[in-house]
């Protein structure tokens, strides 16, 4: 197994998509690259810790490989907002790859110039070496598949859950139980 941490504004919508890509094991919702040791949910909302809402997730590169968990990354999220993601604003949701090892750190640097003839505006994903990586509470992990009908769930992470199991679904999982 390897590791992938991904920040890409909300968690739940980063979360919800990967945890139904074949070779994914698991996506935690959780917070990254910030200053204060076992943040909170409060303290990375009011941006005091400095962390970033991300995902990590664990996968089999034998089955799925960082690339196309990159591919996937960038087309879920618009990686040209500086700190936002639609009307989530603010540094928690900002667009960020932590890399684990030069490997995907250079992965991403090829995908971020591959794809900047694409945008419109610069690519503004940061690429940052992984720090303490902290597990969300407990209420976020699997949010949008225990709360689908939320008014958030239904206007902001269905639409980027549905767009990636089109977008991508050779490497859905079968039997979609979000």
């Amino acid at each position: 197994m390897q590791t992938a941490i991904l920040a890409g504004g909300c968690f739940w919508c980063i979360e919800a998509v990967y945890n139904q890509i074949n070779g994914v094991q698991s996506a935690v919702s959780g917070y990254i690259g910030g200053h204060a040791a076992n943040p909170t949910y409060r303290q990375v909302c009011d941006t005091d810790s400095g962390h970033a809402e991300a995902v990590k997730i664990e996968f089999d590169p034998s089955v799925i490989d960082y690339q196309a968990l990159l591919e996937i990354f960038f087309a879920i999220h618009n990686p040209t907002e500086l700190n936002r993601q639609g009307n989530d604003i603010g540094t928690q949701y900002r667009s960020e790859i932590f890399y684990l090892n030069e490997q995907q750190k250079q992965l991403a640097e090829r995908m971020i110039a591959e794809l900047q003839p694409h945008f419109s505006r610069p690519i503004v994903t940061k690429l940052s070496p992984v720090t303490t990586f902290y597990p969300a509470e407990a209420y976020h992990q699997g949010y949008f598949r225990q709360n689908p009908n939320s008014g958030y769930c239904s206007i902001v992470v269905a639409p980027k859950y549905l767009k990636a199991k089109m977008t991508f679904s050779q490497y859905w999982k079968n039997g979609d139980n979000a």
